[in-house]
């Protein structure tokens, strides 16, 4: 049963990312990079921050142990930063695909971009991802909201009635 919360939750998180990265499509490139006083000052660098620890984290699982997130200057736009998302997302599903209760309660040890060792069952970090990207998940739609373009109800809730309903 916990596998198939885990991986709900992340067919919930995609699904609240792309409306994210969907709604972002309507602001300007200047908008884009605006600092706006936000976690990642603004609403690109908070996406690629947001991208770059799903990155890590899958990294982690996998067993290696990256010593530094990604660099926003090499996500010029909102094309670069989908298309990245979507090889992050395509691996993260593949990782779900292959999850079984076992490997939940297995530690994974990995190092972390400050070089401290650490190590958890994986259920874990994995939750933490999820939490983790809904902060600053929330964080780009009050952004977006302010720019006049909000995503609408991200509400866990509202994804699992719209996968019952089309599903």
């Amino acid at each position: 049963m916990i596998v198939e919360a885990i991986q709900t939750l992340y067919r919930y998180n995609n699904w609240a990312n792309q409306r994210i990265l969907d709604t972002a499509e309507k602001v300007t490139d200047e908008q884009l990079h605006a600092n706006v006083g936000a976690s990642y000052s603004s609403l690109r660098d908070t996406f690629v921050h947001t991208l770059s620890s799903q990155w890590l984290w899958l990294s982690r699982w996998k067993g290696s142990s990256p010593r530094k997130l990604l660099d926003p200057a090499e996500f010029p736009g909102l094309a670069a930063i989908r298309a990245r998302w979507a090889e992050i997302e395509g691996g993260t599903q593949e990782f779900l695909a292959r999850l079984d209760s076992d490997q939940l309660g297995q530690a994974i040890n990995y190092v972390t971009t400050e070089g401290e060792p650490r190590s958890y069952p994986l259920w874990q970090p994995m939750l933490q991802q999820i939490n983790h990207a809904t902060q600053h998940r929330s964080e780009a739609a009050v952004m977006l909201t302010n720019f006049g373009h909000s995503p609408g109800d991200l509400d866990f809730i509202i994804y699992l009635h719209r996968e019952s309903r089309d599903g």
